[in-house]
Order: structure tokens, then sequence, then C-alpha cells
């Protein structure tokens, strides 16, 4: 049967159809591009980091842009990851919508058509240029209507923008957070969405954050469990609103993303991807996707280079097959194999050696250290 309900892995469910960029995500193939912090609405469970939230900022992946220009960025994130496609997201890309046009361009024309984009939106802002940035290559737009319409869309201050949408080639969504005890709510929506013959509708786990904590304790939501930061009660929510949108007959596609399986599979597969692209000679790829390497750090640039003048005199070391020298961390990077043996023969003062896993995404997150003595 089409409409029976089918599971994906950590939790996650979906009734078909289900989006292509929902897919691709899995696969760890979309590049997310984070266009913007502004956002005009006010939405409690934002989960947005308060870096960026309220801030006009620009982000591939984990890759910050410096300028609005620095466009190779993009291009090269999406390179690394072997993207073949790109949520695009923010804050509101409708906030920025010359930039959101502009990129999504950038992206097309790089990539070609088969290059699935798709764009998040709380639809309040510059409605009229909905249909002008679809048509420069957007496939889905997916709307974040607030929880107050969610009964009432037709009286959402974001009507006159997803009219727009459905009026054009591009899928169009609403995307929404799982919130418990709005079972109803949500059930009203998707009846509302199939009727206007919308492509899905996607509901996430509801997570807090940095950003959001007070909020979501305020409302007297709590953590699910000591290992995660999801919601209690969040993924209930959702099984409940699948199994009744089904039991009622609908045919619309309804995916629940758990956060498990954002970070279990879809960030784990796009670090994958990106290792095996960015990965020195002398890296070790582990399995999760990070990259072990060992290190020799310094106080001074100076003490690097007599370190290395050393390694090269005393093993024969050459760079870059062997090691690297980062001036950036005052560190040189060489292979775990190597680091204890050469802790005990190359001293100098300010010397500090050890193995380090690490992401191997632009930020180069730091998640373990193992000191050498």
């Amino acid at each position: 049967m089409t409409n029976e309900i089918r599971n994906l892995t950590h939790d996650s469910i979906y009734v078909p159809p289900l989006s292509p960029a929902c897919k691709l995500c899995a696969q760890g193939a979309k590049l997310v591009l984070l266009i913007t912090g502004l956002c005009p609405a006010s939405c409690f469970y934002c989960p947005l980091s308060n870096r960026k939230s309220g801030t006009d900022v620009i982000f591939a992946d984990e890759w910050q842009l410096e300028q609005e220009k620095d466009t190779h960025i993009i291009l090269q994130e999406a390179a690394y990851i072997e993207a073949e496609g790109a949520g695009i997201t923010g804050g509101d890309p409708l906030s920025v919508w010359k930039r959101t046009k502009e990129y999504v361009t950038l992206l097309k024309n790089s990539f070609g058509d088969s290059f699935h984009i798709h764009l998040y939106t709380s639809g309040l802002t510059n409605q009229n240029k909905v249909k002008e940035i679809i048509n420069a290559g957007v496939d889905e737009i997916r709307f974040h209507p607030e929880p107050y319409y969610w009964d009432k869309i037709e009286k959402s201050p974001l009507f006159p923008a997803l009219k727009q949408a459905i009026d054009t080639n591009a899928d169009v969504a609403f995307e929404i957070p799982a919130i418990p005890q709005m079972e109803q709510e949500i059930l009203s929506l998707i009846h509302w969405a199939e009727t206007e013959n919308l492509q899905w509708v996607n509901l996430n786990e509801l997570e807090f954050s940095e950003r959001n904590e007070i909020s979501l304790y305020q409302k007297g939501f709590v953590i699910k469990n000591d290992l995660s930061a999801s919601v209690q009660g969040s993924q209930e929510t959702a099984i409940k609103v699948i199994s009744e949108s089904r039991r009622k007959g609908g045919s619309i596609g309804v995916h629940y993303c758990s956060s498990s399986f954002k970070d279990g599979v879809q960030l784990k597969n796009r670090i994958r991807r990106r290792a095996k692209n960015i990965a020195l000679p002398f890296d070790c790829i582990t399995e999760e996707g990070t990259i072990l390497k060992g290190i020799i750090e310094s106080d001074t640039l100076s003490s690097l280079l007599v370190i290395e003048a050393q390694l090269k005199k005393q093993y024969g070391f050459q760079t870059p097959k062997d090691y690297i020298v980062n001036p950036q961390k005052n560190r040189i990077e060489l292979h775990i194999d190597f680091i204890e043996k050469i802790a005990k023969n190359i001293t100098t003062s300010n010397t500090r050696y050890a193995i380090i896993e690490e992401y191997p995404t632009a930020d180069h997150l730091e998640v373990e250290r193992i000191p050498i003595h």
C-alpha cells in the first residue's frame, strides 16, 4: 500500500511520498546554506544558535562566509561533500531575497538543473518575491507557519506567499515541530495541505537549544532523557499524528524526522563525504567520519620549525606526505602511529604531544584529546 507507514533508521518514520530533499539529506548529500540569521518571525522554539540568530551571517555548512561575495566558499563546500543539492535556510531567506535569488542561480548554473534546491521560509516578508525566487531554480519550498495558525492557515499572514508558491511548478510543503498536546492542530494542518494539493508535511522532533531552553521550560516542556536534547512527548505526538492521518485515509506524504536521525544519519553521512575529500595523507578517518591525527603543539612557530627540522633529519619526513605545519593552530600534524615515538625522542620547551579526534568540517571541532606524556 502506498499509504503505509514506513520506517527509516533512528526512529524516523514516513508515509509516501517522501521529499527528494529528505532522501538526499539522509545520504548526507545536501549542502546546508544558512543564508541569513535574520527572520521576521519569533517562534518560541527556534533552535538557531545565539551566534547566528538575528544576525546577517552566511554559512555553507560550518564554513562562514566573511562577505556576501565569497561565493567560492559555497561552491568549494558543495564540492567537498559531493553535494547533490542544497537546503537554503535561516533565519528566513526571504529577508534577503536578492541574495537568495543570486545564490540559487549560482548553484543551478554551477551544478546543473538536477541539483535539488529546497528553501525554508516563514513567508512573512517580501511575499511578492516568492515566484521570482522559485523561478530562479527552487525545486521545493517549505513554509513554517506559527502554531497559532495551524488549524486556521487561511488566516495566517503567510497565506498570500503560500498561494503564490502553489501557483508555481515547485513542490510546496509545510515543515513544523511536533509540539506535544497539539495533535489536533497538526492534523488540521495536514488535512488542509492535502485538500490544497501540497506535496507533504514534515514534522521535526522538538529540541532544546541554548536559545530556546528558557521558553521551553517556561511552557512546561522537559528533556526526554539524559542522552538527548529532545522534548519529552514530541516523538509520541508525531507518531500519533501520522497514525491518525493514515487511519482517516489521507494520501499526502508525512515525514517525522527525529533529532537522532539528524545527528546519527544526516550529519554523519555528510561528514563522511567531506572527510574523504579533505583528509591529509596521514589522517585516519573513523567509522563515524571524524579524523584522528597526532599533533605537536608549541607556543611559538619558531619552536615548531626546530621540531620540523628534526623530523626531516631523524625520520626523513616530507611534507605534506608525512606531516604539515599548521601555523593557525601552532602545531605540527602527523600520523597517530608516530606521535608516541617522537614524543620520547624529540623534546623542546613548551612542547605538547597528543592524539586528537576532530570533525572534518570547516570549523575542525575537536571532540576528544589524548595527551602523550
